[in-house]
């Protein structure tokens, strides 16, 4: 049994067997997991908001999907993941609270799950599975030996994807 290592609130940071990789309190935000199947070596980031090119504050890479999937690839090639055999799951992007207005910046959870998946596409990096909007939190864990990603919510049977 390895280490399970912690991702925190735009936070990333990679693995191999025996270790797991873990974030916590997933609401609006997204855990996006990548992964090379055949090396084992995977990969998590904890994205907050869709888009770097909109805040003037973007120094914090892990922050956002744009800018954080890109880093957490070139971490994973440091490690000695494979570019073409890297894939996805990904789970949260929830509407945590309920607003009666259209406005589209209180839409947090689902322009995140948008953005992600824009730039794994754009990335070419498939979703194997994912676990994303409604209105309820995630914690996520993710072992890289069995490639399953257990999500946990509050009042809600744990899953596996």
């Amino acid at each position: 049994m390895g280490e399970m290592i912690k991702v925190g609130m735009a936070d990333m940071n990679v693995c191999k067997p025996p270790d797991s990789i873990t974030t916590l309190g997933l609401g609006s935000c997204v855990g996006i997991v990548l992964y090379d199947p055949g090396k084992k070596v995977s990969g998590m980031v904890h994205v907050m908001l869709p888009d770097s090119t909109k805040i003037k504050n973007n120094e914090n890479i892990a922050k956002f999907a744009d800018t954080g999937i890109d880093e957490l690839v070139r971490r994973l090639l440091v490690l000695g993941a494979t570019r073409s055999s890297l894939v996805a799951k990904i789970a949260g992007g929830a509407q945590m609270f309920a607003f009666s207005s259209n406005n589209d910046m209180l839409r947090v959870g689902e322009r995140n799950v948008e953005a992600t998946k824009e730039k794994l596409n754009s990335l070419r990096i498939p979703i194997l599975a994912q676990d994303t909007g409604l209105n309820y939190g995630r914690t996520i864990e993710f072992n890289p030996e069995s490639s399953e990603l257990l999500i946990k919510s509050v009042g809600k049977p744990q899953k596996k994807i």
